[in-house]
């Protein structure tokens, strides 16, 4: 992809320059709240400038995802190295959550992968399990990564309007899988393929596609009468 997921969100209506106290009450009111990276870890910024200059991953690539401005007890949190998920699932259980997955996708996806097989590493019930899930423990075939390419924040926002009005394929598939695993952390589903169920039902039934336009027109809301103050 040529963008990242708050260049999507703004190209869908989104407005991201909420303050907390906004965020909360978008939470409130929708059930979503996206805490826009450069807005909560102000102090993270002051690194980006020697990041860039050294290069390569550093302990500031680990610490962004960890932390947790919301406090949520569960989570699914994607990494770029394999060897990361059991370091990192044994982090978020000593900082006390409840239940998360730390997946590494073939591909070097920081997400399940529907291209070959997944690390996962599963914090449940005070214990980390380490596994391995394949798109066949979804309920789907493999896909090739050229099928899942994306493009530019318009290109992007188009393909989420696809997925969300349950257009068939690849890209449907990925969003599908990665909700599952959420719907099981959040103990909604005991499983991937239940987990895809509920996904797919969120999405036919237009539900996701409704909560989209609500979190577009939230955030807008409150950003305006900010804005009035």
């Amino acid at each position: 992809s040529q963008c990242g997921s708050a260049d999507v969100l703004e190209a869908l209506g989104v407005n991201l320059t909420l303050k907390p106290e906004q965020v909360r009450a978008c939470i409130a009111e929708t059930g979503i709240g996206f805490l826009f990276a450069p807005l909560y870890h102000l102090a993270m910024k002051h690194a980006g400038g020697p990041r860039k200059e050294i290069g390569i991953r550093t302990i500031f690539n680990l610490l962004g995802p960890l932390a947790n401005p919301a406090g949520a007890n569960v989570q699914v949190l994607g990494v770029y190295e394999k060897e990361l998920t059991p370091r990192l699932a044994e982090v978020l259980r000593r900082l006390g959550l409840r239940r998360a997955m730390v997946v590494h996708g073939h591909g070097t996806l920081d997400e399940f992968s529907l291209f070959g097989p997944t690390q996962v590493s599963e914090l449940k019930d005070d214990r980390v399990n380490t596994y391995t899930a394949t798109p066949s423990d979804f309920g789907f075939p493999e896909a090739q990564a050229g099928d899942l390419a994306g493009g530019d924040a318009s290109h992007n926002a188009a393909v989420v309007r696809d997925v969300l009005a349950g257009k068939p394929g690849p890209k449907l598939n990925a969003v599908l899988m990665n909700a599952a695993a959420v719907f099981v952390v959040a103990g909604r589903a005991p499983d991937f393929k239940a987990g895809v169920k509920l996904a797919q039902q969120t999405i036919t039934s237009g539900k996701a596609a409704g909560k989209l336009r609500q979190l577009a027109e939230v955030t807008q809301r409150l950003a305006a009468q900010a804005a009035e103050v």
